[in-house]
């Protein structure tokens, strides 16, 4: 049966536009985006297909190009417009946090920081440049490791802060593992981190480790 056929409660467009996109499944939002099924079966019944079959909805986002478009009814135009829906995606949550706005949210700053730094093979160590009204002033990715670890040189992070003229920074790095769990490497870092910026008064308001869909916060557990 196509999705013509279906009740209007069950379309997907249809069931968007009454209830929200918050009431669609995965597989029903990936719909969506398919528009179109394949021979014999519905754009709904493909999407879930595909997302058993990659594992769920994030596996099946973050496939590379070859992995996704071995799929009946995915091909290049679909990864493309795909990548284009995701880099839309970053880029809004980025508005939320542009030059010379100050930040209001912590669940902004988490989605943010997520956005930016969840995909990454490797691991990241990033900064969030702030004023002293916490308006943000810039974002930097500034060291890179392998899945173990990366180098975390104090002394860079100071002159960028200095650059800057910030007045307090948000640490931030991902957790390859998907393990948001901080090390106790991780907390011996942010220490090494805050003492050194303290000589100059720059404060550290927090430092957030990205997992696999978890988020930690040193301030919310009392670390800094």
């Amino acid at each position: 049966m196509s999705i013509r056929d279906w009740p209007d409660a069950e379309r997907p467009r249809e069931k968007l536009l009454q209830r929200g996109a918050g009431a669609l499944s995965d597989a029903e939002l990936l719909a969506i985006f398919l528009r179109t099924g394949v021979s014999g079966r519905s754009a709904v019944d493909l999407a879930r297909d595909l997302v058993q079959r990659f594992g769920g909805l994030r596996q099946l986002l973050e496939a590379d190009q070859t992995s996704f478009c071995e799929n009946q009814g995915l091909g290049p135009a679909k990864y493309v417009q795909l990548q284009a829906v995701l880099e839309l995606g970053r880029r809004y949550l980025e508005t939320t946090l542009q030059r010379g706005d100050a930040l209001q949210s912590v669940a902004d700053t988490r989605r943010y920081l997520t956005a930016r730094l969840r995909h990454a093979p490797h691991e990241v160590f990033a900064c969030l440049f702030l004023d002293n009204r916490h308006r943000v002033l810039a974002f930097e990715e500034l060291f890179y490791g392998t899945i173990d670890g990366a180098s975390v040189h104090p002394r860079q992070i100071v002159k960028r802060a200095l650059y800057h003229n910030a007045a307090a920074l948000i640490l931030a790095h991902n957790h390859p593992s998907g393990v948001a769990e901080p090390s106790r490497a991780d907390e011996q870092i942010t220490l090494r981190l805050k003492e050194a910026l303290a000589l100059i008064d720059v404060r550290v308001l927090d430092h957030f480790i990205i997992g696999d869909g978890e988020v930690i916060s040193f301030a919310e557990r009392g670390l800094l």
